[in-house]
């Protein structure tokens, strides 16, 4: 759709309507010139004539004028016509973009949201003027011309995208004189149930790409333990260690997997139980010591005197934090610590930072390292045993938990995850 500004501007409307309404009443016009002819001949005075004439020509023109709706940015005053007093609150109350089409194709009626999305649109303003689908104007002509609804899905490249289901259906208003027929155009937002499509589609095929190698790996294995390496222990032993590795991660992949679907699931419930959160976060430092040992690194927790109790589900804030300081070991080995510090208390805004003095992130990952399956580096993610999954898990859980996720990170410099309640 093109968009414009335009103001309503009273007089040019009765310049812009004048020749139709002339054409509307031209043989009762025609009679009264013919009159002033006659009476003229008859020997009366022009002057005389000229202010009756005129007069009739104003009642006749008066008598003639159209019905139109005035709009105004979130206003509809309507003055007469389809859209009747109390219809304009009903339809400024929808949340979806609603135009009210009259039977000559002018858009005569925009509610609030139709304003907000396409703009102003002045009244008596031909539907093709604004709108440049060719779906969509024949869809409407189409229904003019058999009287029954019709809908097509459209896509909206400006401003932003967007994918309407847009819905044409006419309409009968009663009224004094014959019943009048309008054709409401409305414009449903599927733009948020197409993107979850969209991410529903990309995870069945990145998680058939993840179990796909393993269970690759797995089967090659098999065969070299049946055929070549039959009776070679040293090979055996070799491929059995490498076997069990590759079902160990198939099993932490169907484990992750499985955690996302029961997130999903529940993400629109809030967990209402105490967690005081400074137990928690040593209780996760001290079972994730052995790790950080053998990679060389040092955790240190920093936590308030007082409690830092929020509402939530302890195991699954354990989740949470067990991804983010063991991905803060792993990723950032080469800084050899990694600072854990709670804020809040009492009342106030409770906050975790997990900090690492590692490598970081390159700008351009950091939007999207919490989508699943991504990886900023793929080969140090296997070779670390990530299954693409952990900050997708935390992320989910801190969503249903009603918290946030915030990443910082500088080359170089390491990276800082806040988790903000």
């Amino acid at each position: 759709m093109i968009h414009e500004d335009v103001e309503v501007d009273g007089s040019k409307a009765f310049w812009r309507n004048l020749v139709p309404r002339l054409k509307a009443e031209r043989w009762l016009l025609g009679l009264t010139v013919l009159l002033a002819i006659l009476a003229t001949v008859a020997g009366i005075h022009f002057l005389i004539v000229l202010p009756f004439w005129i007069v009739l020509v104003a009642a006749l023109l008066n008598r003639s004028a159209p019905t139109s709706v005035i709009l105004s940015p979130a206003k509809a005053v309507v003055a007469a016509g389809p859209a009747s007093d109390p219809l304009v609150p009903a339809l400024n109350a929808l949340d979806m973009p609603v135009l009210v089409i009259a039977a000559d194709e002018t858009v005569v009626f925009q509610n609030i949201a139709a304003e907000k999305a396409f703009g102003t649109i002045p009244p008596n303003t031909y539907l093709a003027a604004r709108v440049r689908s060719p779906g969509i104007l024949d869809m409407v002509r189409e229904t003019m011309a058999t009287g029954k609804a019709n809908q097509i899905e459209h896509n909206e490249q400006l401003p932003s995208d967007a994918v309407y289901v847009v819905r044409v259906a006419p309409a009968e208003i009663p009224g004094d004189g014959p019943v009048k027929r309008i054709f409401l155009l409305t414009y449903r937002d599927i733009s948020q149930a197409r993107r979850i499509d969209r991410m529903r589609s990309d995870f069945v095929a990145n998680a058939s790409h993840e179990l796909r190698t393993p269970l690759a790996s797995l089967r090659g294995f098999i065969e070299t333990l049946q055929g070549p390496a039959r009776n070679d222990l040293k090979a055996q032993e070799k491929f059995f260690g490498i076997m069990h590795e590759q079902a160990t991660r198939m099993s932490r992949l169907v484990d992750d997997l499985l955690s996302l679907s029961r997130l999903e699931l529940r993400s629109h419930i809030a967990p209402d139980d105490p967690v005081d959160l400074a137990p928690l976060l040593g209780h996760v430092r001290d079972s994730l010591l052995p790790l950080a040992k053998d990679l060389d690194v040092t955790v240190s927790l920093v936590v308030p005197d007082k409690p830092v109790v929020v509402r939530g589900e302890r195991d699954e804030l354990i989740e949470v934090f067990e991804n983010l300081i063991e991905n803060a070991c792993k990723y950032g080995q080469e800084g050899k610590k990694v600072d854990v510090i709670l804020h809040g208390g009492e009342g106030g805004e409770a906050e975790v930072v997990v900090k690492d003095y590692g490598p970081g992130i390159p700008a351009e990952h950091v939007p999207r390292i919490t989508e699943r399956f991504y990886r900023v580096n793929v080969e140090a993610s296997r070779s670390k045993k990530g299954t693409g999954l952990g900050l997708a898990i935390a992320k989910h859980i801190l969503t249903r938990h009603r918290a946030r996720l915030l990443i910082h990170s500088e080359v170089g410099k390491g990276t800082t995850f806040t988790v903000r309640f």
